[in-house]
C-alpha cells in the first residue's frame, strides 16, 4: 500500500472517521452521512437558526397533543447524529414523535412516558411487530432508578449496552400542566425544583447513553413573577455539570408550529407593551456530546 494511503488511514483513525472504501465512503463513527459526497446533504442543517413554515403531518405524525416537538427536529438530529439501527432514548416520550420518526428513518427507539393513558394511546400508533422490534414504550418516572433499570433491560434485549442518542423535551416548567402526578416536571412547586428534577432525568440519560454519542435538548423559556425564567440556559448548565460537552445552541422559530392564536395575539401584544416584556417566538435545540 502506498505511504500516502497509509497516512490517510492513520488520519482517519485519529479523527474518529470510518473509511469503507477510500474512493467512495467516508463517515463519522456516529452518522451515515457520506463526507465524500457532502454536497448531497444540503437538506441537513448546519447553521444555528432553524425555521420551518409548518409542522410536518405526514409519515404517521399528528398534532392532536399540545406540547409535542415538531418531527423536522427529529429528522435533522437523527440524520446528523445516528446510524441505521441505532437506538434513540427519549425520556419525555409524550405523543411519540421520537418513536415515529425512528421507525420512518430505520432507527429504533425506547421511550419513557409518565402517563399510563398516554403511553397506551401512543402504543396504538405502532404495529404489534414494531412494538416488539423497533419501539418500546416504558411507563414510568424518568427520574427514577426503576425506569433506568427498565431501559437498561430493554437495551440488552435490543442487543445494545447503551443508547446511541438521547432526546430530551421536558415541560417548559409549569406553562402547560400535563398531569396531576407529583413526578411530573410541570407540577413542580418552584422553578428551582423543576431544575433539580430535570437534572435527575438528565443524569439517567447520561448514564444510559453511549460514550462519544450525542444528546438533544429541546426547550423554551418561560415568564413568571414579572421576569424571564431562562429555562434553556439553566437546563443547559445542568447537563454540562453532568459531564456533557455543549456542541451547539440552535434557535428555532416556533411560529410555524404554534396553534392559531387569532385575536389573542393582540391581547398578548398589549400585555407585552404594558408589562415591559417580549413575546417568545423561539425555543432552543441544544446539542451535547458525552465525552
Amino acid at each position: 500500500m502506498a505511504k500516502s494511503n497509509l497516512k490517510v488511514k492513520e488520519q482517519v483513525k485519529k479523527s474518529n472517521l470510518k473509511v469503507v472504501d477510500d474512493r467512495e465512503i467516508k463517515t463519522t463513527a456516529y452518522s451515515d452521512i457520506n463526507l465524500k459526497k457532502w454536497k448531497d446533504y444540503s437538506h441537513v442543517k448546519t447553521d444555528t437558526l432553524w425555521e420551518f413554515p409548518t409542522r410536518l403531518k405526514e409519515g404517521g405524525h399528528s398534532n392532536e397533543y399540545h406540547g409535542n416537538y415538531i418531527p423536522q427536529i427529529a429528522q435533522q438530529i437523527y440524520e446528523r447524529y445516528t446510524k441505521k439501527d441505532d437506538v434513540i432514548l427519549d425520556l419525555f416520550f409524550g405523543s411519540g414523535t421520537s418513536g415515529i420518526e425512528a421507525v420512518n428513518m430505520g432507527r429504533r427507539c425506547i421511550g419513557v412516558e409518565l402517563k399510563d393513558d398516554l403511553a397506551e394511546k401512543v402504543a396504538k400508533k405502532f404495529t404489534p411487530k414494531q412494538l416488539v422490534t423497533d419501539v418500546n414504550i416504558i411507563c414510568g418516572d424518568s427520574a427514577s432508578e426503576i425506569a433506568k433499570d427498565k431501559v437498561q433491560a430493554r437495551l440488552e434485549v435490543m442487543g445494545k449496552k447503551h443508547a446511541q442518542l438521547l432526546m430530551l423535551h421536558p415541560p417548559y416548567d409549569d406553562i402547560i400542566k400535563f398531569s396531576d402526578k407529583k413526578e411530573d416536571l410541570s407540577n413542580c412547586a418552584t422553578t428551582d425544583e423543576f431544575y433539580d428534577l430535570f437534572e435527575k432525568v438528565a443524569k439517567n440519560g447520561y448514564d444510559l447513553l453511549e460514550k462519544g454519542r450525542f444528546a438533544c435538548l429541546i426547550i423554551g423559556d418561560s415568564y413568571k413573577n414579572s421576569e424571564v425564567q431562562p429555562l434553556g440556559f439553566m437546563c443547559m448548565a445542568k447537563m454540562m455539570n453532568l459531564g456533557f460537552k455543549l456542541k451547539g445552541i440552535i434557535v428555532k422559530d416556533i411560529q410555524g408550529n404554534e396553534r392559531a392564536k387569532g385575536k389573542t395575539a393582540n391581547l398578548w401584544r398589549y400585555r407585552a407593551l404594558a408589562g415591559g416584556f417580549y413575546i417568545f417566538k423561539h425555543e432552543y435545540v441544544m446539542v451535547f456530546q458525552k465525552v
